[in-house]
């Protein structure tokens, strides 16, 4: 299991319409065969300099591979996480 996990904040204002929309249009991340327990998150750490977080999980190394090539992960990427993300730091996990 790969546990897929990027912190980031947004060049949006807080609460805008175009943080909300940017926030819908991430679901479309969920809906990419392989990916399992996909959550979008609000960072509440003071200790932490981002302002949202995405987790998701694969079973296999081939699962996220296929979630990376996916058209619908790199069209968001282009279209979406490129223009309007100010700062992200990702981090993948596996167990132990």
């Amino acid at each position: 299991m790969i546990r897929h996990t990027v912190v980031f904040s947004l060049k949006h204002a807080t609460g805008s319409a175009e943080e909300k929309a940017f926030l819908d249009a991430a679901l479309v991340l969920e809906r990419i065969p392989g990916v399992e327990k996909f959550e979008r998150l609000r960072q509440v750490s003071p200790k932490a300099d981002y302002a949202f977080g995405f987790s998701m999980e694969f079973a296999d190394q081939h699962a996220y591979d296929g979630y990376n090539a996916h058209p619908d992960h790199t069209g968001f990427v282009e279209g979406r996480w490129i223009p309007e993300v100010s700062k992200f730091q990702e981090i993948d996990y596996i167990a132990l």
